[in-house]
């Protein structure tokens, strides 16, 4: 009997959460025309509720065109088209990541309050993103990008905005 309240109590362990847990938030996601899986950023917020130094934002894939599973980002996709790098900025008290799909384009994460979000100059404005769409067609060297568009929310007024960027 000893046993099996000791087993009940070390599952229930298990089951709860840790102290430390790492809980996250939705930031943006990417949205193709080749099917309906799309890929999430999602922020990583340590125990405290600040930004995770180790791991600030998060990428996975929603596998909509299946059974909605999510899925890790390959190697491949990470290095050719939805990773990122991220490096913290004091100068806007978060962090300035740059997405490998648009590295022209700059994305601050940061939180304020008991928000977190992405910012990033849509249609010349600041604005909190919150999709980007690819339109790409498969060639022999990769995907070939014909145009991202870029959605989201101006910062001051809160109207949506909208940019369709076209690779050179």
């Amino acid at each position: 009997m000893k046993k099996a309240i000791w087993w009940f109590a070390v599952l229930a362990l298990l089951a709860s959460p840790a102290a430390g847990q790492i809980k996250t938030s939705p930031l943006f996601i990417i949205e193709r025309n080749v099917n309906a899986n799309v890929v999430h950023y999602d922020a990583r917020l340590a125990a405290d509720g600040t930004l995770d130094r180790k791991g600030p934002v998060i990428a996975y894939w929603i596998m909509l065109a299946g059974d909605g599973h999510r899925q890790k980002l390959n190697w491949i996709e990470k290095k050719k088209a939805y990773g990122f790098t991220i490096k913290p900025d004091p100068s806007v008290k978060g962090y300035k990541m740059t997405l490998v799909a648009a590295p022209e384009r700059q994305i601050t994460v940061k939180k304020e309050k008991d928000t977190v979000r992405a910012e990033a100059v849509i249609d010349g404005r600041p604005a909190v993103l919150e999709k980007m769409y690819i339109n790409a067609s498969e060639g022999l060297m990769g995907p070939k990008v014909h145009y991202i568009e870029v959605y989201g929310k101006d910062l001051q007024t809160g109207e949506q905005r909208r940019e369709k960027l076209v690779p050179k």
